[in-house]
């Protein structure tokens, strides 16, 4: 396995899962029993910065409610799989729209479901909540849990390795 800063710079796209990863693990219920994620500001505003910078960024997830996919929408997120119950062919899916190559791809998952996709790319990584299982297939552990930091934890670190992290014009709050 290569030193896993090197590993950065030859990421070209990202993937993320929702729950666990850009939303906390713990979540509340609605009185009719539906979810209530929470995510954080700045992995936010990371991920809208990755994409205004020009990243191929996906997010794969079984979940399918609407205010997720506002969230995306509202982000600039345009490849969301909502419902994917089996992640690895909108991996594969999204690897082909872009023509790129499996091991250009960070993936950044949580629990079991994402094990597969994981395993089929260049550089998984995982929040530091993550499912043992997962910590174990990772090249990187964010110090930070799930839907608390870790998204852009590792967004900062792969455009600061290939030196996209400061630009002046991209760095403002209008979402797209």
């Amino acid at each position: 396995m290569t030193f896993f800063k090197e590993e950065l710079t030859k990421v070209k796209a990202f993937v993320f899962d929702v729950d666990g990863v850009i939303s906390t693990a713990t979540q509340m219920l609605t009185p009719e029993g539906e979810t209530v994620r929470t995510s954080n500001l700045k992995d936010g505003f990371a991920l809208v910065y990755a994409v205004r910078i020009g990243y191929p960024v996906c997010v794969i997830t079984g979940g399918k409610t609407v205010e997720m996919i506002k969230r995306c929408e509202k982000i600039g997120i345009k490849d969301l799989y909502a419902g994917s119950l089996k992640k690895l062919p909108s991996l594969f899916d999204f690897i082909e729209k872009y023509n790129l190559k499996a091991e250009e791809v960070m993936y950044m998952g949580d629990d079991l479901p994402d094990y597969p996709a994981m395993m089929a790319v260049g550089v998984p990584v995982c929040p530091y909540d993550a499912a043992p299982e997962i910590k174990a297939i990772s090249h990187y552990i964010s110090d930070k849990n799930g839907g608390e930091g870790c998204v852009r934890d590792v967004l900062e670190q792969v455009m600061r390795a290939q030196g996209t992290w400061i630009v002046p014009e991209k760095m403002n709050w209008n979402l797209f």
